[in-house]
């Protein structure tokens, strides 16, 4: 059995401990508050737009469409959206790991894979791998420093770019959907070339290139609308990963408070046995001594 010193000494690590972890679920349950009411108001505009998106682009030339041009698969962006920081549970290690496990599949299909990380736990994991482009921005953990629209649509300019010139045939995006507090989902969405919307039947397939009317023109559809609507996209992914972030962080820490409770409670009976224990065999060594000065 430990001594009382030892025991006392856990004790106080463990309680210190719950604080932290008690205090750190009070944080992230504000930030999951906003971060909530950000990524609700945002998905059904992105998710509308984006139906419209896929819609569209079935109309366009491959001409007129370059961001839904279909190419032979020969390189392949993959943006690992995580976070900047631990402590949430399997948040980080699920998204990271259904990356691993794609680049696997995409290299056997004879695929050359390339990685952009997007957070800091992102970027140590792949920083010293081949997938790793140092051409790619590297800073991009700061995105989560007040993140907003005019901070991702750069990137996503770039990576509109790069799949436009040739650079990359193919671009899918990994992170966590938010659900709820305790459910957060992994997603592997494709980016780009826009995937044009499932046509049901043969005629309705003859039929889509006449089932629109743009306005106010093709050239400003195009130039502009697409190009933004590619951009909310990315932007509505960054702020379903805030909100599941906040959301695995404070569902963590909830459990590591119970679990410090419980451990509490197991150390606590522990001192006091350990500290009858010792009241019992000072009682018998005085009432030893008694009895030997007796006789």
């Amino acid at each position: 059995m430990p001594s009382l010193k030892e025991v006392r000494s856990r004790i106080v690590s463990v309680n210190s401990t719950k604080q932290i972890t008690a205090a750190m679920k009070m944080v992230s349950a504000a930030k999951l508050r906003r971060a909530q009411d950000a990524i609700v108001r945002m998905r059904p505009y992105a998710e509308k737009l984006q139906a419209i998106l896929s819609n569209v682009s079935a109309s366009l030339d491959s001409s007129e469409g370059k961001y839904s041009q279909q190419r032979e698969v020969k390189k392949v962006l993959f943006v690992a959206i995580v976070s900047n920081r631990g402590l949430a549970g399997a948040f980080n290690s699920q998204v990271l790991r259904t990356v691993r496990r794609s680049t696997r599949e995409a290299e056997a299909a004879g695929h050359h894979v390339t990685v952009l990380p997007v957070g800091k736990k992102a970027m140590d994991a792949f920083r010293r791998t081949p997938y790793f482009d140092t051409t790619l921005p590297s800073d991009l953990a700061s995105l989560y420093d007040g993140l907003n629209f005019d901070s991702v649509a750069p990137v996503a300019e770039l990576i509109m770019d790069r799949f436009a010139d040739g650079t990359y045939d193919r671009v899918v995006l990994f992170y966590n959907k938010f659900k709820n507090a305790a459910v957060q989902i992994v997603s592997t969405e494709p980016y780009l070339p826009i995937q044009a919307a499932q046509e049901e039947g043969a005629e309705a397939k003859v039929g889509s290139r006449t089932d629109h009317l743009m306005e106010p023109d093709r050239r400003t559809i195009v130039e502009e609308i697409i190009p933004k609507s590619l951009k909310i996209q990315l932007y509505k992914a960054l702020l379903d990963s805030n909100a599941a972030e906040h959301g695995a962080r404070m569902t963590a820490m909830h459990k590591a408070t119970d679990n410090a409770d419980a451990l509490l409670k197991d150390l606590k009976l522990t001192y006091n046995k350990a500290r009858q224990a010792a009241i019992t065999n000072e009682i018998l060594e005085i009432v030893g001594g008694a009895e030997a000065l007796k006789g």
